[in-house]
């Protein structure tokens, strides 16, 4: 039987790719659409009501993969997990703030703005991959406790 933080881990692993794909096909490309005082007055709403949303998700999301490999036999899928999700931090900590802090101070170029979404897709791959090995590790779950 898959347990409730089973769940809850599948459904924040699928909010965050759906958010990802959202800020990938229609939010970064919307930013080469206006003109620089108005993006950045934008950009300063936009990353403090994403953050709401998204920062939460990651949040769980670590916490979870934690505890996956900390409390669970399923050390290997658990810690590939676990290395997924620490990319993301990463990625977003090393590549996607620099970004954002030259839009919030107004000193970023069109070619930043074509690298928040040129480089987002790796972000994108890398939460699909996370969902992926959470929908595996449920069905890994689900056979082991249907023969037990």
């Amino acid at each position: 039987m898959i347990d409730s933080l089973s769940l809850i881990g599948l459904a924040v692993d699928a909010a965050l790719v759906v958010l990802i794909l959202i800020v990938q096909l229609i939010i970064y490309p919307s930013f080469l659409y206006y003109n620089r005082d108005n993006l950045v007055t934008w950009h300063n709403k936009y990353t403090g009501k994403i953050a709401v949303i998204v920062g939460p998700l990651m949040v769980i999301q670590l916490l979870l993969a934690v505890y996956t490999v900390v409390t669970t036999g399923i050390y290997m899928i658990g810690t590939i997990y676990l290395v997924f999700v620490l990319s993301t931090w990463a990625t977003t900590a090393l590549i996607f703030v620099p970004l954002h802090k030259k839009v919030t101070q107004n000193t970023h170029t069109d070619g930043d703005l074509r690298s928040l979404v040129s480089k987002n897709w790796i972000r994108v791959v890398l939460w699909v991959i996370i969902l992926s090995i959470t929908v595996l590790k449920l069905n890994i779950l689900q056979l082991f406790s249907f023969y037990n």
